[in-house]
């Protein structure tokens, strides 16, 4: 539909507009983010997200041109074929239609925003194991964010082509999501490690293209007599993209547990992305203290795996997406409760 390509072009021209402000405008230099520039800026992102909620709710039917009741059955048909309507009224069913793809949009975002909490704790293990100075790792940041959007988008429209020709792949990523859930449960919060000369983005690199040993200021390229080099700032780079395609593997099938729509999909997973940098250097100084949330995002996976996994009977129980939202920021706010009531201590090492 020519209206979805028109809205989805907004929708990423406005992207461009704060990305540019967010990452570059006011962030020029290689200077460290300071607590209150970062609070600041995943305040904006949060609201942003819940502005674009509201939206949705309000006019979500522009998403796709819908202005007779006729495309919005064809609509709903083909993203949310359990959405069904009473009246002949459009603007009753419109509204009802609104609601629904709004609250799809939220339990999408909170599902993709609590993973990438995760995703976090990862990044700061890439920047300690490569001990890439902290005024550097705005920059990487800066280009990982672009392009963690450019493969979600490429993920997302491509995996919505794949369930709607092959309604089977739902299962399958439903059984990886409840594998993924099951394996971060049974590794608890062992202290994750980072062998740098072994990881496969370092040997492939490594492998086919000049490495210059150190740091050259923020440079991911550097010229040497006349020679091209990678830096290990570029490395640390490739490192972080992998890691988010890694997540991307589990973040975005969770989402098709909510909506089918790739719109949907896609626009609550760059509101979640677009607002790391930010939540990164936020809690960059404090993820120690949240023991327990490993440990929730391992349930709300195995959860958002069992319900793909058996659709149709939480779909004859009433089980629908306002129940998954409670569901959802229920586990989140346990795990997150729990580590603040019941901290771990460190272990001291003796001498």
């Amino acid at each position: 539909m020519n209206h979805e390509y028109i809205f989805f072009s907004i929708f990423l021209c406005f992207i461009c507009l704060v990305l540019a402000l967010d990452l570059g405008i006011f962030s020029k230099g290689n200077k460290q983010v300071s607590f209150k520039n970062a609070f600041a800026w995943t305040s904006v992102w949060i609201t942003f997200s819940v502005i674009f909620f509201l939206f949705l709710k309000q006019y979500g039917n522009l998403v796709h041109g819908i202005s007779t009741n006729q495309e919005l059955i064809e609509v709903t048909q083909k993203y949310q074929p359990d959405l069904t309507f009473q009246s002949t009224d459009f603007e009753v069913n419109i509204s009802k239609y609104n609601s629904r793809i709004s609250i799809d949009y939220l339990t999408g975002y909170f599902i993709e925003y609590s993973l990438s909490v995760d995703n976090l704790f990862v990044i700061l293990l890439i920047f300690n194991s490569f001990a890439v100075p902290a005024m550097y790792h705005k920059k990487v940041l800066f280009w990982g964010v672009i392009g963690a959007i450019v493969l979600r988008m490429a993920f997302i429209f491509s995996g919505s082509l794949l369930i709607s020709s092959f309604h089977w792949v739902l299962y399958v990523f439903g059984a990886f999501l409840v594998f993924s859930g099951v394996k971060i449960l049974m590794s608890g919060n062992q202290e994750e490690k980072m062998d740098v000369e072994k990881h496969p983005i370092v040997r492939f690199t490594s492998r086919y293209f000049s490495i210059w040993p150190d740091y050259v200021k923020s440079k991911f390229v550097h010229i040497h007599n006349g020679k091209r080099y990678l830096t290990p700032l570029f490395i640390v780079l490739l490192v972080v993209e992998f890691s988010d395609l890694v997540f991307a593997v589990d973040s975005v099938p969770a989402i098709f547990s909510i909506t089918k729509d790739p719109y949907i999909v896609f626009f609550s997973n760059i509101f979640a992305i677009m607002g790391l940098r930010s939540l990164f250097f936020l809690l960059s100084n404090v993820m120690h203290l949240f023991a327990y949330l490993k440990y929730g995002l391992g349930v709300l996976l195995a959860f958002i795996g069992f319900k793909m996994l058996f659709e149709h009977w939480f779909a004859s129980i009433g089980f629908n997406n306002i129940i998954s939202l409670i569901v959802i920021l229920g586990i989140l706010s346990t795990s997150i409760l729990l580590s603040i009531l019941f901290p771990k201590k460190k272990a001291i090492d003796s001498d």
